[in-house]
């Protein structure tokens, strides 16, 4: 009686039947992610808006801000240069800083926009330029009170105020116009 030395194998292992390939999440899953990661791509370079969303139509308006702005920005670099530790003139700084960012605001608004969009958002911009002229002027306050801290202003939807002025005045093409970098003053 001769045995079969022939393995018997159970044909549920893997591997074993022919043609069945077994699905995995990764195999449903990568490609429906690797289509909706080049839909997205596609979209963006080519259908979505490239327009900035503050961007007014009164070019004439933006330039003029420009001109305004640009001799207060280079009066702040000259004011820096006077930045000293001691808490009085540092308040003093500020303050005279702070002036001549609020003498800058009041020009601004002498004229508004011609465009109804510039109607709508140019008096946010400038209340937003007023909330971060407040905390200047309390800042000054606090030095003047003897506290030497950080200067900190408001935030707006979890964003520094400045930030917010900071994206309009680049949406419209007005560097100038975005708040002082660097010291407070």
């Amino acid at each position: 009686m001769e045995t079969d030395h022939t393995e018997h194998r159970d044909p549920r292992v893997a591997g074993d039947l022919p043609g069945r390939v077994g699905l995995t999440p990764f195999r449903v899953l990568f490609p429906i992610g690797f289509a909706l990661f080049a839909a997205f791509w596609v979209w963006a370079l080519f259908f979505a808006s490239k327009t900035a969303i503050n961007k007014i139509e009164d070019r004439a308006w933006a330039a003029r801000a420009e001109t305004i702005c640009a001799p207060v920005k280079a009066e702040l670099r000259e004011i820096e240069l006077l930045a000293d530790p001691d808490l009085e003139v540092r308040a003093d700084l500020v303050v005279r800083s702070t002036d001549l960012l609020a003498a800058m605001l009041d020009d601004l608004v002498a004229v508004e926009p011609s465009d109804p969009k510039g109607q709508a958002i140019v008096p946010q911009w400038i209340a937003d330029w007023r909330r971060l002229l407040a905390d200047r002027y309390a800042y000054a306050d606090r030095l003047r009170g003897g506290q030497d801290g950080p200067f900190t202003e408001t935030a707006v939807q979890g964003l520094p105020i400045s930030e917010r002025i900071e994206t309009f005045a680049g949406d419209n093409e007005m560097p100038s116009c975005a708040p002082p970098h660097g010291s407070v003053v």
